[in-house]
């Protein structure tokens, strides 16, 4: 059975950081894509980071760029998003994704909350 399990969100206060990490099983990570996206309230869900399968290249949203990285660990199957300088519009409800060709499995997310 296929699963992604994030963990790490939680409330930080502006300018501070957070590891998320994304555990998946039941599947062959290592060949999958892996990418981070965020739901904010109201709004739709975004990409914010991809990595492909053996970690040789990244990209990242505009709005992330300097700020946030994401790694992976394939001898554990999992998936990494370094936040760093976190800001209030960073808050949203994180997904873990992973892609191949046809077949895309998804996490059930974690909150992340930038507040004083």
């Amino acid at each position: 059975q296929v699963h992604l399990v994030e963990s790490g969100g939680g409330l930080v206060q502006p300018g501070g950081s957070l590891r998320l990490s994304c555990a998946a099983s039941g599947f062959t990570f290592s060949s999958f894509a892996g990418r981070w996206y965020r739901q904010a309230p109201g709004k739709e869900r975004e990409l914010v980071a991809a990595i492909t399968s053996v970690g040789d290249s990244t990209n990242y949203a505009d709005s992330v760029k300097g700020r946030f990285t994401i790694s992976r660990d394939n001898a554990k199957n999992t998936v990494y998003l370094q936040m760093n300088s976190l800001k209030p519009e960073d808050t949203a409800v994180y997904y873990c994704n992973a892609l191949r060709l046809m077949f895309e499995y998804w996490g059930q997310g974690t909150l992340v909350t930038v507040s004083e």
